[in-house]
């Protein structure tokens, strides 16, 4: 995993942790990685590592259970949630780019309305 230097790294593992849940390689209920095989996996250190999942079971994305690790949430509610606020924040990151590029919304939404027709296609 390629860590951006402006960005904290616990957050940076945060998020991969809710791209592998949404996009079904962490699956509810599943058991994740242990802590150290995480930190092996993303070559980083163990209490960063410790520190996104502490946040991710504070806000009930994961669940521990003593002596058997962590695992992703069954709550049907915070998976959505969860989904919702991936999205909005990859819309929120393209819309800025686009803003940049002066592309108004309209066109933005033309734009990708016919990205999506292109791929429905092919």
């Amino acid at each position: 995993m390629q860590f951006d230097a402006k960005v904290p790294i616990y957050y940076q593992i945060k998020q991969y942790i809710y791209h592998e849940i949404i996009s079904g390689h962490f699956k509810a209920g599943q058991k994740i990685p242990p802590l150290r095989q995480l930190a092996v996996t993303l070559t980083v250190n163990v209490n960063t590592i410790q520190r996104a999942l502490s946040e991710l079971i504070t806000a009930k994305v994961l669940v521990s259970q003593r002596g058997k690790g962590n695992f992703v949430t069954t709550d049907d509610v915070i998976l959505g949630h969860l989904k919702q606020q991936v999205l909005t924040a990859e819309f929120s990151e393209l819309y800025d780019h686009l803003a940049a590029m002066n592309i108004a919304p309209a066109e933005m939404v033309t734009a990708f309305q016919s990205y999506l027709d292109q791929r429905k296609e092919a």
